[in-house]
């Protein structure tokens, strides 16, 4: 099981170490950055597979931004 989820802490161990090196300011804008990157690749079909992951990344990265 822990090899399964190793890939998923990985990327929330590395939203946490940007967080808390620029800030929340710089995490947000880094987040909707991301989003919007994401939201891009995905309309076009190709690009999808990359596209949805960045745009949950940024959505995390935003959310952390706000509530931490």
């Amino acid at each position: 099981m822990r090899i399964i989820l190793f890939p998923f802490r990985m990327i929330f161990g590395l939203i946490r170490f940007i967080l808390a090196a620029t800030g929340r300011l710089i995490g947000f804008l880094i987040g909707t950055v991301l989003m919007i990157a994401g939201l891009v690749l995905t309309v076009t079909v190709v690009g999808a597979v990359v596209g949805i992951p960045l745009l949950i990344a940024g959505f995390v990265m935003v959310v952390a931004a706000l509530f931490r």
